[in-house]
């Protein structure tokens, strides 16, 4: 399964299509962001990602936390928020 990979740009609709559909498919679901807006992005998609899995009857949990990941040859810190059904 792919990490999802969110930016300060990214639309929250569409981010929460893609948590949705990775949640009705694989049940688990990883998105990662770099930056304040990027973070901001990731959590507003998860309330909509929640509200669309709600319909279905799928309730989350979101587990957030910290991880170094290289880009460019540099290491970033960025925000991983591990989603599972409750």
């Amino acid at each position: 399964m792919d990490v999802i990979k969110v930016k300060a740009n990214s639309r929250t609709a569409a981010v929460a299509g893609a948590i949705a559909g990775v949640m009705r498919e694989h049940k688990h679901a990883v998105i990662q962001a770099i930056g304040a807006g990027a973070v901001n992005q990731s959590v507003k998609a998860l309330v909509l990602a929640k509200g669309y899995l709600a319909e279905d009857g799928i309730i989350i949990v979101c587990i957030p936390e910290f991880v170094d990941v290289e880009i460019d040859g540099k290491v970033r810190t960025a925000v991983k928020l591990t989603v599972e059904p409750r």
